[in-house]
């Protein structure tokens, strides 16, 4: 009895139906199940017709070029509104305007998580890879990368997720190195300060240990150390504080976002402005999987985008990596993921959930300075300074039972009254006087499972890979995981950092990953 190909194999013969455009593989790639020609797809199916696109591309080139030294409105409209059409989606020297129609590498999402995977193929393979990435909100109006506070720390309990964050402090220190000359983070290195109870004492001291073993760099503080460094702290309630020394604070998401798509741009990746609202699939009998009926076995083939006109389109790919944020549970359905038998009775457990951010101003006197980290009360309460001007902001995760529904992005202000301003004024008497001056909401991508990153293949899929569901803590590990989804892709391994602890097959064993040190 066959069983299902290893990770690396099928990727890599795909990859090479796709980068070499053998006529063999395209003839099987270009049809659909019911042995029909995709109206939509080129027709690649022999040189003939793959030279007669090529000679008729560039006529247009230099027809284009005549042209252009004619004065015509129209003319320059309608390149115009071409360019608007599908942004991005282009060869190196090609119109900006021309559809992938397929692709080796298809990544749902163009947030923190998406671009930066793109960015990271696009910088070790260059030509050899065709990188489409597809996202819904090309504002970026309600994506979580942006939204977020753009915390960077490395105090957490897994190795995994100190390890990615330390990567991602060295990858912020050399950003324009990487990403470019004109990439401004705005890094502000004053660190976190986590506050313990009694109860919470021995995991903190746990931890600090750990991270500073793996390269961190923190200390602990007993509340006499806290009041002497920090005299705004009111200490009642405190044991111990781990205070981070190096690489540490916070930083402009909205900057890092956009350095990832402009230089994935520049080494070629293509970026589509729609939305995934299905995939569709091909038969593959010769694979068998544990839990199917022999012969039943389907694999994706392509996506189903509904462009910003309205217009759906199709993009065959060869990988799919789902990187749709908060919205990746609805995506890994649409591809039977947890509707399914078997391995696919497994849901991708990622949801949108929303959290607050309040901004508040407070001239109250012994106030926290210029020089104060990002302090995290044992309740969960957090907050940091905004600027110059005596601003702050705070936030915390409500409960279970206070989660809110998500639907909009609308704040409760009361939940800062009830919840977050006692707490704040009882760690700091300045706070007593604080006033809400702004505020906001944003989704968190979710992970009902184990508030983890879920990083991998997918165990039923040869051909898709999962990056989502990092629960609050996603945009600072976005150096390391694009590069690790990097890796898998062109590698076939993890070779930097090994994060197969965390790929699904967790959830289909039911062992969960717990992060101790959730903010």
């Amino acid at each position: 009895m066959l069983r299902l190909p290893s990770f690396v194999r099928p990727l890599s013969r795909q990859l090479r139906c796709f980068s070499t455009g053998s006529s063999s593989c395209w003839a099987k790639s270009s049809n659909d199940k019911n042995g029909q020609n995709d109206p939509q797809a080129p027709n690649e199916e022999n040189p003939m017709s793959r030279t007669f696109n090529i000679l008729k591309t560039d006529l247009n080139k230099f027809t284009d070029k005549f042209k252009s030294n004619k004065t015509s409105t129209q003319e320059e409209i309608s390149d115009e509104e071409k360019l608007k059409r599908f942004e991005g989606c282009s060869s190196h020297d090609g119109p900006q305007d021309i559809f992938q129609t397929h692709c080796d590498v298809l990544v749902i999402g163009g947030g923190g998580v998406g671009s930066s995977v793109a960015y990271w193929l696009k910088q070790r393979a260059r030509d050899g890879l065709n990188v489409v990435v597809v996202e819904r909100d090309s504002t970026y109006e309600r994506a979580s990368s942006v939204l977020s506070v753009g915390g960077l720390r490395q105090q957490f309990s897994l190795p995994e997720n100190i390890q990615m964050s330390l990567y991602g402090a060295d990858f912020m220190r050399d950003v324009k190195e990487h990403l470019g000359d004109d990439v401004e983070l705005n890094f502000t290195p004053h660190g976190y300060l986590v506050l313990a109870s009694e109860e919470g004492a021995e995991t903190l001291t746990r931890n600090s240990k750990l991270q500073n073993e793996l390269g961190a760099r923190n200390e602990l503080l007993n509340a006499n150390q806290l009041k002497a460094k920090f005299p705004w702290i009111n200490t009642d309630g405190i044991v111990l504080g781990c205070h981070g020394l190096e690489k540490e604070g916070w930083f402009d998401p909205w900057a890092l976002l956009m350095a990832y798509k402009k230089r994935a741009k520049e080494y070629g990746a293509h970026f589509v402005n729609g939305e995934v609202v299905g995939f569709e699939m091909k038969d593959q009998p010769d694979i068998i999987v544990r839990g199917n009926t022999e012969g039943d076995y389907q694999a994706l083939d392509k996506v189903v985008v509904k462009m910003a006109d309205g217009e759906t389109r199709t993009i065959k790919f060869a990988i799919c990596v789902l990187a749709a944020g908060a919205y990746s549970g609805n995506i890994a359905r649409m591809a039977n993921i947890g509707m399914g038998k078997g391995l696919l009775a497994f849901p991708l457990p990622v949801e949108p959930r929303k959290r607050y951010v309040y901004v508040i101003n407070t001239q109250g006197t012994n106030a926290p300075g210029l020089g104060t980290p990002l302090t995290v009360d044992p309740c969960g309460t957090y907050f940091r300074r905004d600027g110059l001007g005596g601003n702050y902001l705070c936030g915390r995760s409500p409960t279970c039972e206070q989660e809110p529904p998500v639907d909009n992005l609308d704040v409760d202000h009361e939940y800062f009254e009830t919840d977050i301003w006692p707490s704040l004024a009882n760690r700091c008497q300045a706070f007593e006087s604080a006033k809400v001056v702004n505020c906001w909401a944003g989704y968190y991508e979710y992970n009902v499972f184990d508030e983890n990153g879920i990083i991998g293949a997918h165990p039923y899929y040869n051909n898709m890979l999962i990056a989502t569901g990092f629960s609050g803590h996603g945009i600072q590990q976005t150096p390391a995981v694009g590069r690790a989804i990097s890796e898998l892709i062109i590698d076939g391994q993890f070779r930097s950092i090994d994060l197969t602890r965390l790929g699904f097959d967790r959830i289909v064993v039911d062992r969960p990953m717990f992060e101790t040190n959730i903010v």
